[in-house]
């Protein structure tokens, strides 16, 4: 049965070459995101419709909350570093998971239970390399390589107690499932489901309190959700064509931001999807969960 849902509105139209990494951070009751290739972090607040924005000293593609409330994790091209963006904008390199590759970079990643993050990544230049991996980054700071040959890496969406994880390699529109150990090492790697053209490539997730999958679809102008053995429950259309993540928030967490994105895009399709680029926000009648925090 779908849920009833308010239409999505664009709360941003920020025009956002890659708009990605959307985060409730429920501290300041404030979404964030990013834009990888303008190589900033945004943030608004829904309760008064301020915008934020800080420019980063090169492409980011993600943050992750700290435990300690200390700022953010983030994964600058480069490598993940911790960042603070207040008082000052300050940022210290943690792990380099692909040294002297200045071409790959971090692209998508989440914590989990354990306060680990897992981070995949891609080439920048040329995506049909197939030169992008996955990595562990431990609380005490030890990065491990877990994967590699990975064309373009995204997602992910990890079970609330890490028994499994979902990630994606959106070249191959291919959704994977992990199984993994309390030591975060992986059992098993099935196909979860394989997506046609025609529906869009698989791009960020996010999981609700009812355990059922969220995607974003680039080039299907759309977010789906799925039940845990990947059938298909709903679609929500969006106004913009490359629909990029998602993320549950609010006081009550059941708003959901959408992030969307405008590169490669040409006059014709920007004439039929002006918005692209938009942050968008709808209510979804379900309720998300708050995102996990490293360390």
């Amino acid at each position: 049965m779908d849920l009833n849902h308010t239409p999505p509105k664009a709360v941003w139209p920020a025009e956002l070459s890659l708009g990605e990494g959307p985060l409730w951070d429920d501290r300041s009751q404030r979404f964030f995101c990013v834009d990888i290739h303008g190589c900033a972090v945004h943030a608004w607040t829904p309760a008064s419709d301020q915008r934020q924005s800080w420019k980063m000293p090169e492409r980011i593609g993600w943050l992750i909350p700290r435990k300690d409330g200390a700022g953010f994790m983030a994964g600058f091209q480069s490598g993940i570093v911790h960042l603070t963006l207040e008082p000052e904008l300050h940022w210290t390199p943690v792990a380099q998971p692909h040294p002297g590759e200045p071409t790959v970079r971090l692209n998508d990643a989440k914590a989990d239970a354990h306060g680990r993050i897992w981070a995949g990544s891609m080439d920048n230049d040329d995506p049909a390399r197939r030169t992008g991996r996955l990595a562990r980054l431990d609380p005490d700071l030890q990065c491990a390589i877990v994967e590699t040959g990975i064309y373009i890496a995204n997602g992910p969406a990890i079970a609330p107690d890490a028994s499994w994880m979902l990630h994606t390699d959106s070249f191959l529109n291919t959704v994977y499932r992990y199984q993994m150990d309390p030591r975060g090492q992986f059992s098993a790697k099935t196909v979860w489901r394989v997506f046609t053209e025609e529906e869009g490539t698989p791009d960020g997730m996010t999981i609700d309190s009812e355990g059922c999958i969220w995607i974003a679809f680039w080039g299907g102008a759309c977010i789906r959700r799925f039940s845990v053995d990947a059938k298909c429950l709903q679609t929500i259309a969006i106004p913009a064509s490359q629909v990029t993540s998602i993320s549950f928030g609010g006081p009550d967490l059941q708003t959901m931001l959408v992030t969307t994105a405008r590169v490669g895009l040409d006059a014709a399709a920007l004439e039929k999807h002006p918005l692209s680029g938009s942050l968008f926000t709808l209510r979804t009648g379900v309720t998300g969960l708050l995102p996990l925090a490293f360390g």
